[in-house]
C-alpha cells in the first residue's frame, strides 16, 4: 500500500499556482478556496485558488491533497484546512501512519499556500494574523482531530514582510 510522501521542505521555485475565476489574485476573501496536490515523482506543488475546489487534481487512490478556506466568523476571518486520513479504505496502522506524515507535512502545505496566495495579503493584511486549523478526517477517532496552527504571518518569511511594507508606503 502507497502511502503519503514526505516533500521535505518548501521551494517556491517548485510552486505552480493557478486561479479558477472568477477568484483572483485579490478577490474574493470570504469562500476563497485552496486544493493542494504534489507529484510524487517531481516534488512539484501544484495550487489551485478559487471559488471551489479543483476536484479533478485530487488523486482518489492516494488521496494526500490539502484543501483549505477562508470563513468569516463575525469580524475576523479564519482560515481552515482539511486533510483526508481515512474513510475505512486503509487499515489503522496505515492511518496512523497518514496521519503523522500530514501533521508533519501540515507546515510545509500551509507555507506553500500562503507563499502562493502572497498577494491577497498585500490586500488584506489582517489576514496576516487570523487563525489557522487543520481538520484530520478519519473513522478512527484517535486520528480524527482538529489542530490549531498558528496564523499565516507564520508562515511567510522576511522577503515577504518587506514587500507588503514598501506596498504600503
Amino acid at each position: 500500500m502507497k502511502v503519503v510522501i514526505k516533500i521535505s521542505q518548501f521551494s517556491a521555485s517548485k510552486l505552480y499556482t493557478k486561479f479558477l475565476p472568477p477568484t483572483n489574485q485579490w478577490f474574493p476573501v470570504n469562500g476563497r478556496k485552496y486544493t493542494l496536490t504534489h507529484s510524487d515523482t517531481s516534488g512539484d506543488l501544484f495550487l489551485t485558488i478559487g471559488n471551489r475546489f479543483n476536484l479533478a487534481a485530487i488523486n482518489l487512490k492516494t488521496r494526500d491533497e490539502v484543501l483549505a478556506e477562508w470563513f468569516r466568523k463575525d469580524k475576523q476571518f479564519i482560515f481552515i484546512g482539511k486533510v483526508y486520513v481515512s474513510g475505512g479504505e486503509f487499515d489503522e496502522p496505515s492511518s496512523r501512519k497518514r496521519f503523522l506524515i500530514f501533521q508533519k507535512e501540515a507546515k510545509l502545505a500551509l507555507t506553500a499556500i500562503f507563499y502562493g496566495d502572497r498577494s491577497v495579503f498585500s490586500y488584506y493584511p489582517q489576514l496576516l494574523d487570523s487563525s489557522v486549523f487543520i481538520q484530520f478526517e478519519s473513522i478512527y477517532p484517535q486520528f480524527k482531530q482538529v489542530l490549531y496552527y498558528g496564523n499565516p504571518r507564520q508562515y511567510l518569511d522576511s522577503s515577504f514582510f518587506k514587500m507588503l511594507l514598501n506596498d504600503l508606503f
